[in-house]
């Protein structure tokens, strides 16, 4: 930093240059009147488009948990310290953050790192606007990701300069999930519906059954009759059909549910799932991710799609005891 004079009033302007010098884009900054580093806010302006590469991302073990990946990448030369990184996307009505935590992460040069991010409420508006991509590996776009990127040798913690930059979604991560996230709400405003904690295990310990449990909200009100933006009734859904799993199979003895309709203001149904082992490689257990999450493929109103009912921690543990018990009988 050659030619910049180190006094304090200059401390601040010194670092943010740096900075930039770090990073290879121009920006301006300022210390303020005075050059007091009292008040100064903690994140100073700047463009750096072009530094950070941003795609989307999502790993098995967090799909039932609406848990993405903000992949960045750092394109410069040297390492860079990451303090937060904020994604935007009309899909959601809030940003897709990722709370950095102590001084951030480094994030190397030429490297890549997965920073998970909790998803907030989707925006459902029509259910053609929120649809899942029909063609695998194409870019959704729309998508901006936010990063704050510290200051080298800041005298205030972190100070940080942003950047911004277009996150890639070539597998449709944001979408996918809009659209299952709001057809599950759609879906949860007509009934509950949930797996009951107890397996019964049939004699011969190779098959069990699982019970559905449906519980219809109240019956809507004068306007029941009225159709949704897409054309549906929001007052009743239908469960077209239950997918098998990596994990469980249908058991012929107890099938599961076919085109069954549901409407708000009717009785609770239990449904009687019988299931059976789906693999009995010594992984299967071992390394299940999404085995115990039973598709349910619905349609409501003007939605279709897949709803995941989870086990829930005691009845996971029981069906991974059930199948592993099965499959030694084999």
């Amino acid at each position: 930093m050659d030619g910049f004079p180190a006094t304090h009033r200059h401390r601040i302007m010194v670092c943010a240059v740096a900075a930039l010098a770090v990073l290879g884009a121009a920006s301006s900054c300022s210390a303020g009147d005075g050059g007091s580093t009292a008040g100064t806010s903690p994140t100073a302006t700047a463009s750096a488009t072009g530094q950070v590469a941003a795609q989307i991302n999502q790993f098995r073990d967090n799909y039932s948990k609406q848990i993405i990946e903000i992949q960045l990448t750092n394109t410069t030369g040297s390492a860079l310290t990451v303090l937060g990184a904020d994604l935007t996307t009309p899909l959601f009505g809030a940003p897709i953050t990722w709370p950095a935590r102590g001084g951030g992460i480094e994030l190397p040069a030429g490297q890549t790192k997965s920073l998970a991010a909790q998803l907030p409420a989707p925006e459902c508006g029509s259910p053609r606007q929120s649809a899942p991509p029909t063609e695998p590996g194409v870019d959704q776009g729309r998508a901006v990701v936010s990063v704050r990127v510290a200051v080298p040798g800041a005298t205030v913690p972190g100070t940080g300069i942003a950047t911004t930059a277009p996150a890639a979604d070539p597998f449709g991560v944001l979408a996918r999930n809009n659209a299952e996230m709001c057809l599950a709400r759609a879906a949860s405003a007509v009934a509950a519906i949930g797996l009951a904690p107890e397996l019964e295990v049939g004699a011969d310990g190779r098959t069990a059954v699982v019970r559905l449990m449906i519980t219809p909200r109240a019956a809507p009100g004068a306007d029941a009759g009225q159709t949704d933006a897409g054309g549906g009734t929001a007052h009743e859904l239908v469960i077209d059909r239950v997918q098998e799993t990596t994990l469980l199979a249908e058991a012929p003895a107890a099938p599961w549910p076919r085109a069954l309709t549901v409407r708000a203001g009717g009785s609770p149904t239990e449904l009687r799932m019988g299931i059976r082992a789906a693999r009995c490689d010594p992984h299967a257990v071992a390394e299940d991710k999404v085995g115990t999450l039973l598709p349910l493929y619905i349609s409501v109103a003007g939605r279709s799609g897949v709803v995941k009912v989870g086990a829930g921690d005691m009845l996971r543990g029981r069906i991974y005891d059930f199948v592993t018990t099965a499959c030694a009988r084999q």
